[in-house]
């Protein structure tokens, strides 16, 4: 299928942003910098959790700058970031004052999830049979 200009700048820039941010954390989860411990301690899955994320978050980034896998990258890259997500609003808060953020990672998460979202419905028809089904725009 074949893309507009407009189409291709969109979703690489959308691709870009969220692939530096699953990016540029993976030096704090893989050097186990505190503020990551104390993430994962917090939700209970230290060290473990920390580093599988991580290795999570590298292949979504991976497959997100990968033409023949954007779809793929997106799905995976939506499922970790939900997690995030999730443990923000359940048990961290919007805000860990403890390590010096005022509200920084979950703003970067959110960011993740739209980007990886609008990217999902703009290559739904690379995921066979269901994309389309899950977004019939």
């Amino acid at each position: 299928m074949e893309h507009s200009k407009a189409f291709l700048i969109a979703s690489w820039l959308l691709r870009a942003i969220a692939a530096i941010i699953l990016l540029q954390t993976l030096f704090f989860k893989f050097t186990g910098a505190k503020e990551s411990v104390y993430i994962f301690t917090t939700v209970g899955m230290e060290p473990w959790g920390r580093i599988g994320s991580g290795m999570v978050e590298l292949i979504a980034a991976v497959l997100l700058l990968l033409p023949s896998t954007v779809a793929v990258g997106a799905v995976l890259s939506l499922g970790v970031i939900s997690g995030a997500i999730f443990f923000h609003v359940t048990r961290l808060g919007i805000a860990l004052p403890a390590v010096g953020d005022h509200g920084e990672l979950f703003a970067l998460a959110v960011t993740v999830f739209v980007c990886s979202f609008v990217v999902l419905v703009m290559h739904r028809q690379e995921l066979p049979i269901i994309g389309p089904l899950l977004f019939p725009i």
